[in-house]
């Protein structure tokens, strides 16, 4: 039998207006009994009505996540991280994938809107910032992680990609490489340009220039890796050292290497960005800068609920120092090669 509102106040020993103002975030309620009321509302697989709740105005205490491609461990570890706090403050979440493609992310912010989600986390690109104009002239609180767009008034979190660019230049430059590639995602994604500027401007520091045709522009997918990593180490004059901007472009390489007999790290290094669950277990175990990626989750929910407290909240900008994660698959530049 479906429980009901009654039931839950019967079972927390409470008033059916307390529960009423725990579902729609009102009344002065204590945090620990406002917990305790949600824990039993899952215990007792109640649901409030969410098409009631949007009807009359209140809140839906439901979240949207709008990411690439979920599929992708990055994506996949920061979607868990998001729906654990959410659920901790009694929200559920709705995800979307966009691959990239800037009509399936103006669909999904409106399917959004339209499913009035409380606040939405966008980890996505666009080439047309202005799609969230709307949003934002509504007051629908929107957070941007792993992504920058400098146009829009809203929450940010991210890793500092160019210090992270940095660490990788620097890392294969003290091995000796100085023949290094880069593959690297679609230029309007805004954390793949500051790693590529930021590898860039280590090099130069070094005294060294990285030619532009040592850069190639990827999808977000291993396959997409391997093949431009194939372009790559098919030269006559191949690189020793390839810097992937993510951990899947960096598997894809792995496996462009092994089909070409070469040997990593012996005669090719290869580093990636992310540090996801992939990048322990690939062979070689893979070196690659690390992102607080649960970390950054929790501070994008914690924002989102600053805000739905809070509307006037000044919008902050959260910038995370990324590590660099050494293991197997880079070590010194071998000339004979």
């Amino acid at each position: 039998m479906k429980a009901t509102i009654y039931d839950i106040a019967k079972e927390a020993g409470v008033s059916i207006t307390t529960v009423s103002q725990v579902i729609n975030g009102k009344g002065k309620i204590s945090e620990e009994r406002r917990k305790e009321i949600f824990r039993i509302m899952e215990r007792l697989h109640y649901q409030p009505s969410v098409i009631a709740a949007a009807l009359t105005g209140k809140k839906t205490y439901t979240l949207g996540l709008i990411v690439p491609d979920i599929s992708n461990p990055f994506f996949a570890e920061m979607a868990r991280a998001v729906e654990d706090q959410g659920h901790r403050s009694g929200y559920s979440l709705m995800i979307c994938s966009t691959d990239n493609k800037d009509d399936r992310v103006q669909s999904y912010l409106t399917l959004m809107r339209k499913k009035r989600v409380d606040g939405i986390i966008i980890g996505t690109g666009m080439d047309d910032e202005r799609m969230l104009n709307p949003l934002v002239e509504a007051g629908i609180p929107i957070v941007l992680i792993a992504r920058e767009m400098p146009s829009q008034a809203v929450h940010t979190v991210i890793v500092d990609d160019g210090v992270g660019g940095g660490l990788v230049a620097r890392h294969l430059l003290e091995q000796g490489h100085r023949r290094m590639a880069i593959l690297a995602e679609h230029p309007k994604v805004s954390s793949s340009r500051n790693r590529i500027i930021g590898f860039k401007q280590a090099v130069d520091e070094a005294g060294m220039i990285l030619e532009n045709n040592g850069i190639r522009y990827c999808d977000y997918t291993v396959e997409d890796g391997k093949r431009k990593a194939l372009e790559l180490l098919g030269e006559a004059v191949r690189p020793t050292a390839l810097f992937c901007c993510n951990d899947l472009l960096a598997i894809g390489a792995l496996q462009a290497a092994k089909e070409l007999d070469i040997r990593v790290p012996d005669q090719l290094s290869v580093v990636g960005f992310d540090n996801t669950i992939l990048a322990s277990v690939t062979d070689p175990p893979l070196t690659t800068v690390a992102q607080p990626i649960e970390r950054m989750g929790k501070i994008a929910v914690d924002l989102l609920m600053q805000e739905l407290t809070d509307p006037s909240v000044i919008k902050q900008r959260i910038v995370l120092r990324p590590d660099l994660v050494v293991r197997h698959s880079a070590s010194s530049s071998r000339p004979d090669f």
